[in-house]
């Protein structure tokens, strides 16, 4: 047993042990020898072969490093004895009584201070030693693993076992804690650089210390050059980012604080047509107009849109522009109907007056679209219920239905009259006018078309289109005797002629002699007489049921509906002396 109680053999050390501490790396004895068995003096062993392997320990005085563990044998314990130079062997503390420097806290290296480095497995000593006699435990490590089992009744070494822990140090010469990295298995940059620039010396050491790996890091060395690549990779980074900064928060306060950009002037004479969808807002504007580069950026002209009030008037549809206008250059076309490049077809006008309109809008000589319409008629997308005949002064009559249309560069005079009957069509379909004509007891839907029309142009509002329509249906009755089935409209006159004339003479109506004429022939004229809108075409589907069968339109603006022919009189009285006045008459 030791002087703390324990076994002689090695055990495992830990950091709570009470009995560990720095204080036997100061002064305290020496490591507990072995006492011999019996009584007589001490029996001397040689050293023992070392094992090949090392520990990885500080060195002291001189940085001494890596000395093998050596395997010895253990010394039956014997009686206290003298050994031949009179001196008496101190079995507690494992050399001789007065040997001082054996309880000094030398390290047990296998040799004292100033032994020749290099040279395991001997005993040699000093020059001048003053103890000669060799000792059984001289090179041996405490803590390096023991052979297990080496005599009866010997501890086994438990700091060799994977669950013990590692043996103490030296206080001062402990290594500091590992990093992180380091512990997962990854070498450290620098004790690679430095491991890998230290091979010559560390050949020579690991050459006397019996070729085992090396036992420590060599102090003293600087730290290996970065590599010039690395740095000028790293200057371009920081670089980068340093520019890539600056240009990001110099485009974000000019966006900020500075002027959007914008062209001046109103555009280089390159034209290009752009379309300004319904519903758009101002952002949106601008971002067309610059996609289609006409303004140089949205911000230029949305600034420009706030400082003109105008600009809440612009209308969808599409624009002639020129490139690389101002954003004021840009608002002005805008804000312009006439600069819009649209063709708007108002309700109650007549073929031929929308064959003008397009000529114009287009730009082709008068008579084009007119040659055209005639040419192509059916090839333009009528129904298949549309009556065409030689009566028929005009078959796309009733069938130019009126809206707003959007032109560009490639809209011609047949594209568009196209365009025009399939919206019609549309629309006709949609209202179901082919269920709706035998209802109202009319032959085709044609017919339908044609008292559209005729609601278009006598209405002088659309309050009056419902009655108007009634007052047509009470006349094709059978049982009119007051007309005898004739419509009578002035309108079907002004059609035949051309004009626009309120005022219609009775001469006029006996002597004219055309399909056409409702004076001279009973029932609806051959064909619509306009282009009729959706609400005169609705009125046509849904009389009004108040009896109504004359009318007159006393001042051109007002429209008075009477039931009885002798209502009708007094007011026509009135209204030929109202035109005498008018005359000077």
């Amino acid at each position: 047993m030791t002087e703390y109680g324990r076994g002689s053999g090695p055990e495992p050390w830990h950091p709570e042990d009470p009995l560990y501490g720095d204080s036997g790396w100061s002064g305290h004895e020496a490591q507990q020898g072995r006492m011999p068995f019996g009584g007589g003096p001490q029996q001397q062993y040689p050293q023992e072969p070392h094992h090949q392997q090392y520990l990885q320990q500080e060195q002291y005085p001189g940085q001494m490093q890596g000395y093998p563990q050596q395997s010895h044998q253990q010394m039956p314990v014997q009686q206290p004895a003298y050994d031949g130079g009179g001196q008496p062997w101190d079995t507690a503390h494992g050399g001789y009584t007065g040997a001082p420097q054996a309880a000094q806290g030398y390290p047990d290296t296998g040799q004292y201070p100033g032994a020749a480095e290099g040279y395991p497995g001997t005993d040699a000593y000093p020059a001048g030693d003053p103890y000669p006699a060799p000792d059984p435990y001289a090179g041996a490590d405490p803590y390096a693993q023991q052979p297990v089992g080496g005599y009866p009744g010997e501890a086994p070494d438990l700091y060799g076992t994977p669950e013990a822990y590692p043996p103490p140090k030296p206080p001062g010469r402990r290594d500091p804690e590992p990093d992180a990295e380091a512990e997962d298995g990854e070498p450290d940059e620098d004790s690679a650089l430095a491991d890998s620039g230290r091979d010559g010396d560390d050949d020579s050491r690991e050459a006397g210390s019996g070729g085992g790996r090396r036992a420590g890091r060599s102090k003293g060395k600087g730290k290996p050059k970065r590599s010039g690549a690395a740095c000028l990779v790293a200057a371009l980074v920081i670089a980068g980012v340093v520019g890539g900064g600056g240009y990001y928060g110099y485009t974000y306060l000019k966006a900020r604080f500075g002027s959007a950009e914008d062209y001046a002037g109103s555009g280089n004479g390159e034209s290009v047509e752009v379309e300004i969808p319904n519903g758009a807002t101002v952002a949106q504007m601008g971002s067309i107009l610059k996609e289609a580069g006409v303004v140089a950026s949205t911000q230029a002209f949305v600034d420009a849109a706030t400082a003109d009030k105008r600009s809440t008037g612009i209308q969808p549809g599409t624009y002639t522009l020129q490139k690389k206008m101002s954003s004021a250059s840009a608002i002005a076309v805008l804000v312009d109907p006439s600069k819009l490049n649209v063709l708007t077809i108002p309700e109650g006008k007549r073929a031929v007056e929308v064959y003008k309109m397009i000529d114009k809008k287009l730009g082709k000589p008068e008579g084009t679209t007119a040659q055209v319409a005639q040419q192509q008629a059916k090839n333009l997308g009528l129904p298949a219920w549309a009556v065409s005949t030689r009566k028929v002064r005009d078959p796309l009559e009733g069938f130019l239905y009126p809206t707003r249309y959007d032109l560009s560069k490639e809209t011609t005079p047949e594209s568009l009259l196209k365009q025009m009957v399939k919206n019609a069509n549309d629309k006709y379909a949609a209202l179901g006018l082919e269920g709706k004509a035998k209802e109202l007891g009319l032959a085709n839907p044609y017919e339908l078309v044609i008292v559209a029309s005729l609601v278009q142009v006598e209405g002088n509002k659309h309050d009056d289109f419902r009655k108007m329509s009634e007052v047509i249906y009470n006349r094709l009755k059978p049982s009119n005797t007051a007309t005898n089935q004739k419509i009578e409209f002035d309108s079907t006159i002004n059609y035949i002629k051309g004009t626009s004339n309120i005022n219609v003479s009775r001469e006029e109506t006996r002597k004219i002699d055309d399909p056409y004429n409702t004076y001279r022939y009973a029932g609806l004229p051959p064909g619509p007489i306009s282009n009729p809108g959706d609400e005169a075409v609705n009125a046509a589907l849904d009389p009004d049921k108040g009896g109504w069968m004359f009318f007159v339109s006393i001042d051109g603006n007002t429209t008075t509906f009477t039931k009885t022919f002798a209502e009708h009189d007094k007011l026509v009285t009135e209204f030929n002396e109202r035109q005498k006045k008018k005359s000077g008459g």
